[in-house]
């Protein structure tokens, strides 16, 4: 295993992120490595199939406003930067991978919930960051094992 560099710590920002960061952090200490975060919001748009018959950006305002406050909580408690901490809107697979590339992440962190049967034929985002990255992926088992 190389030297990582730079680390991407991918957060959906539920209380499982702090099992997935404890694990970023002891790669970061041990390699005394960059640490970034990313949490991405997917917009509602997406969520509903864009079907939706009202205008949903007020709504969408508050639930950026405070994801940016607790992605800003998070990231304090484990000493990142404003500058490696990224708020972005869009599908999380895709724009994990793309926030990695951009920082030049060596190694993307993320959480799975290890499912099986017709969940996992339906996908993750830990399986979707897995398959389209272009570094190392972690994927941190986290919640029920069941």
């Amino acid at each position: 295993m190389s030297d990582y560099k730079k680390i991407m710590l991918a957060v959906d920002l539920t209380e499982e992120s702090n099992a997935v960061a404890d694990r970023a952090v002891a790669l970061v200490e041990r390699f005394a490595a960059e640490l970034h975060i990313v949490h991405v919001i997917e917009p509602l748009s997406l969520a509903y199939g864009g079907d939706v018959p009202m205008d949903l950006s007020s709504v969408q305002e508050q639930i950026q406003e405070q994801a940016k406050s607790h992605l800003s909580e998070f990231a304090t408690r484990l000493k990142v930067p404003a500058e490696n901490q990224h708020l972005i809107f869009g599908r999380p697979e895709s724009e994990i991978q793309r926030v990695a590339d951009d920082a030049a992440a060596d190694l993307i962190v993320v959480g799975s919930h290890g499912r099986h049967g017709l969940a996992l034929l339906l996908g993750s985002t830990a399986n979707g960051v897995l398959h389209g990255a272009s570094c190392d992926v972690l994927a941190v088992r986290v919640g029920d094992s069941e």
